[in-house]
């Protein structure tokens, strides 16, 4: 298909030459935004997923911006590739160009942005498989609810443990992977010099009658003592997902909240963010972003309805 029969199939046929409010609004809303310095130049944001592709992928990226653009790439701050200088009549053939290879354009709009994921799946101090949760996230929110309108854009980032890397209190909705454990006290000998409250960044552990005891106002679940007592009283524990609401940056910033549940699942995680989805799609008022619709119902009353009875 020719550029020409490409801008009718998607109702963007230049009028006089000159592009309209209304086509610059069109072709952003398939994530092409201008480049301000030209009037008919765009960067077009193809999607990653999850920050995450394959070879075969990249090639093709490469090849389109050869094809189609001023054969320069950059990163975005959420984790897709932006096709530089790409003229606004070859917007429609670049885009058949990715679809015709399994990739997409977008990541633009009040809707679910695309996940950022840290790789915390093969990070030494990863607790979680982030880029299985990135994913399905992915497919179920970004892909399931692309055509779901929202007051604002509400973005999502995973983050493997609390080092936060990826910031995800800083998200509308943020995923930080905890190690969840309870000291065997049976184990424990009390020794004067213990490993694990040496080795604790946080500083929460401390011996208490003799045994060791967790600050639970310290702790942040990173696991560093996991397995590092040597008589085994740190061996038990389970992965854990800790979720925090109503961050954001730019113009305002807010640091998100976390929730009272430490999670257990993935599922739990998804369950829970389909709910956070539908609040702010139901309640959230057209042009606030969701850390506003939080501050404005009320941190308990939102808990409430995301993992109340």
């Amino acid at each position: 298909m020719d550029n020409i029969k490409a801008f009718e199939a998607l109702g963007m046929t230049p009028k006089d030459g000159k592009l309209t409010p209304e086509q610059i609004a069109k072709v952003k809303s398939l994530g092409c935004l201008r480049d301000k310095r030209f009037e008919d130049i765009f960067n077009v944001r193809v999607i990653t997923g999850n920050g995450k592709i394959t070879a075969a992928e990249h090639k093709i990226i490469a090849e389109a911006a050869e094809l189609f653009g001023s054969s320069e790439i950059t990163l975005t701050t959420r984790m897709t590739l932006e096709i530089q200088g790409v003229p606004y009549d070859k917007i429609p053939a670049l885009i058949m160009y990715l679809k015709e290879r399994d990739l997409t354009t977008g990541g633009t709009g009040a809707k679910v942005r695309p996940v950022v994921s840290c790789k915390g799946t093969t990070c030494q101090f990863g607790l979680i498989d982030t880029f299985s949760l990135s994913q399905k996230i992915h497919e179920r929110f970004f892909v399931g609810c692309g055509d779901v309108a929202l007051p604002h854009k509400f973005k999502i980032a995973v983050g493997g443990c609390p080092n936060n890397c990826v910031k995800p209190d800083l998200n509308d909705f943020g995923v930080i992977g905890q190690r969840i454990f309870t000291p065997d006290k049976e184990k424990c000998r009390g020794c004067k010099k213990c490993v694990v409250e040496a080795g604790c960044p946080m500083k929460a552990p401390s011996l208490v009658d003799g045994k060791v005891h967790i600050d639970p106002e310290i702790c942040n679940h990173c696991g560093r003592c996991h397995k590092k007592c040597p008589f085994g009283a740190f061996n038990e524990a389970s992965e854990g997902y800790k979720v925090c609401i109503g961050g954001r940056w730019g113009k305002k910033t807010a640091m998100g909240k976390p929730l009272s549940k430490i999670f257990t699942s993935e599922e739990e995680v998804l369950d829970v963010l389909e709910k956070t989805i539908l609040l702010f799609r139901d309640e959230g008022i057209k042009g606030e972003r969701f850390a506003d619709t939080v501050n404005r119902l009320g941190f308990d009353y939102v808990e409430k309805k995301l993992i109340g009875e």
